[in-house]
């Protein structure tokens, strides 16, 4: 990809994946028919309609395949935020009579943790669960939160900021063995790690189209069988009852598409994914000073590197790379433009003089070692040049 810049062009690299992806030629040609000629209301009775809910129920069994669950499991939405709402509201409204207490982590994305925060005004109690200095939630802590009245788990499988893993399996194997409902945000797992939810015991769970190169506007709630989920969507009897609103037919079937390339090709693409990424940080790590690796450096998304650039600011590292033509995250995408450091490294124990200079890295699949090196090769300059602006850098001595 390139862009002009008066007579020159300049190359754009993009290592912002966690916050979007680009959509796949592929999905955009599966979807294209249902824009014009499947236009049809899936609801409908007519030729257009079926056309239209035939597309729908395949796409769904698509899916259910990808998560190793039923096609009456999944659940249509319009993204990740709305399955997080619905997954945690509806568990907490559905379950009342046994109780008002939920578990989290703090280090959620703002989807969850933003649900739990408004329900606690609604006289429900909400235990957030601390993590250790690599973003991962104790177990000992969440067995002894667990009481007569918790009715939900929500942890996500992987963090959008650092990358690190949580013990998923773990965690579903203590809900199940309490009778306590588990919720996963499998936003940023989903094509990068395999999902099975029988395996990993999970009763609910989140997905989005637009992070595994699908569209915006379109998402998945897995609700195992028999699960109690009051629904918080309503006008018609669309979904089966779960979340009224007319099917954006297009949309999921490009989800569906996405999901299915995500499938095939995982495995391969992460190992070339991973096998980048090391060379990206250990090239920062070799050519720069005062850097930290924030996250589990084994148990860790294959696409995702946050760094720590003592003594300056992540943001105008950001900035200064868009000079470049170079698109990163000081972050999170969906706390973009807050002063207050980033939630998930404060939770870590990350001082903030340090969490500010954080910046994330996520890679997907344009990128290529060549990317990887004229990165390396312009934040040396960058951090540079932002190091001798800054009043509190003490030269190169050691940390």
């Amino acid at each position: 990809m390139s862009f002009s810049a008066g007579k020159k062009k300049m190359s754009k690299i993009y290592l912002d994946h966690n916050a979007t992806t680009p959509v796949d030629p592929r999905v955009v040609k599966a979807m294209a028919p249902y824009f014009w000629r499947d236009f049809g209301n899936a609801s409908s009775l007519h030729s257009f309609g079926r056309s239209a809910r035939k597309a729908v129920e395949e796409a769904r069994e698509k899916i259910a395949v990808f998560l190793g669950a039923s096609p009456g499991e999944i659940v249509f939405t319009s993204g990740g935020t709305e399955s997080d709402n619905f997954a945690v509201k509806g568990a907490a409204f559905a379950n009342g009579e046994k109780g008002k207490h939920i578990i989290t982590s703090a280090i959620e994305h703002p989807a969850v943790l933003g649900t739990c925060k408004f329900l606690e005004k609604r006289g429900y109690r909400v235990t957030y669960l601390s993590v250790d200095e690599y973003g991962v939630v104790s177990m000992d802590e969440l067995k002894k939160s667990i009481g007569d009245e918790t009715v939900l788990i929500t942890v996500m499988q992987a963090n959008n900021e650092v990358g690190s893993i949580q013990p998923v399996k773990e965690i579903g194997e203590i809900a199940k063995r309490n009778n306590v409902l588990f919720h996963t945000d499998a936003v940023q797992a989903a094509g990068k790690i395999p999902i099975n939810v029988d395996d990993l015991k999970i009763d609910l769970l989140s997905l989005s189209g637009h992070k595994l190169y699908g569209p915006k506007g379109i998402g998945v709630i897995y609700i195992r069988k028999g699960t109690k989920l009051e629904s918080i969507i309503h006008g018609g009897h669309h979904e089966k009852n779960h979340r009224a609103g007319t099917e954006n037919v297009a949309g999921i079937v490009g989800f569906a598409k996405a999901v299915e390339i995500a499938g095939k090709e995982m495995s391969e693409e992460n190992e070339r994914l991973k096998k980048l990424r090391d060379k990206f940080v250990s090239g920062i790590m070799n050519s720069i000073k005062h850097v930290k690796l924030n996250g589990h450096p084994d148990r860790r998304l294959p696409n995702t590197a946050d760094l720590s650039f003592k003594y300056i600011e992540g943001e105008s590292i950001v900035l200064k790379l868009d000079l470049k033509g170079v698109a990163a995250s000081s972050g999170s995408a969906c706390a973009s433009g807050s002063l207050e450091p980033s939630h998930v490294l404060s939770a870590m124990g990350i001082p903030p003089e340090i969490a500010q200079g954080s910046v994330r890295f996520s890679l997907g699949r344009c990128n290529t070692e060549k990317d990887i090196d004229f990165v390396v090769k312009e934040l040396q300059k960058i951090v540079n040049v932002l190091r001798k602006m800054s009043p509190i850098y003490p030269g190169d001595k050691k940390d």
